[in-house]
């Protein structure tokens, strides 16, 4: 998953990198609140841990702007050495899902985070098998059987399906599934990711009449909508 820290405070950054990533996360981090609430809108998050005294714009400004201009906005830590019973409250209003305040113990932290993403990765997003609408996902194997007929695909197309599922009808920019599933940037492999994704259409037949299909989002990336069949 991938993880924004949002801190001027370098040491702050440094520590938090170090715990969402060996989580297993991708960490990136912003310094401006100006330059985060831009990243926002091209990209997307799983989480962000902001800190309220960020320059640009502050913490409680941009928890204000995400829940007004970000219609899919990721959940909010909000990690800070305010204390004060009223800043916690006036956070948690401002629509941060969780508060921290500094400094706090590194176990702690790496539990509040482990908490949030898995409230917010969705049902049976953790389970060693997952049923979506007809297809059976068997995460231990890594594969997919549809209507109990088994389909061939690859580490990285089940992967890419598994991610677009336990996302369905969330946007997610071409950044985001690249550096998930192939750790690396898309302006240097769109053409596999592209071709990843045909394949994976192909294979799971993702149409319409099969209640999903993945489509292009434009200059953005894609998205796995779930379709309504009367079936």
């Amino acid at each position: 998953m991938r993880v924004v820290i949002a801190d001027d405070e370098t040491d702050v950054v440094a520590f938090l990198k170090s715990i969402v990533e060996e989580m297993g996360h991708i960490a990136v981090s912003y310094a401006d609140g100006n330059i985060l609430a831009q990243a926002l809108m091209r990209e997307t998050f799983d989480l962000v841990i902001l800190d309220w005294n960020i320059p640009g714009k502050d913490g409680i400004a941009l928890l204000k702007w995400m829940q007004s201009a970000l219609p899919d906005h990721p959940p909010v830590i909000m990690m800070t050495n305010r204390s004060a019973k009223k800043d916690i409250s006036d956070a948690l209003n401002a629509g941060a899902d969780d508060y921290i305040t500094k400094p706090e113990d590194r176990s702690v932290v790496a539990a509040r985070i482990n908490a949030m993403l898995r409230r917010n990765a969705g049902a049976g997003a953790f389970d060693t098998e997952a049923v979506y609408g007809k297809y059976h996902l068997n995460r231990l194997d890594q594969n997919v059987t549809v209507n109990g007929r088994s389909i061939t695909m690859t580490a990285k197309e089940f992967e890419l399906a598994d991610l677009f599922f336990r996302n369905a009808d969330r946007t997610l920019s071409r950044n985001y599934i690249m550096e998930t599933i192939w750790r690396t940037n898309a302006i240097l492999a769109t053409r596999t990711l592209d071709m990843h994704i045909s394949r994976v259409r192909a294979k799971l037949d993702l149409q319409p009449e099969n209640g999903f299909r993945i489509f292009t989002v434009f200059g953005y990336g894609y998205r796995l909508e779930t379709i309504a069949t009367s079936n």
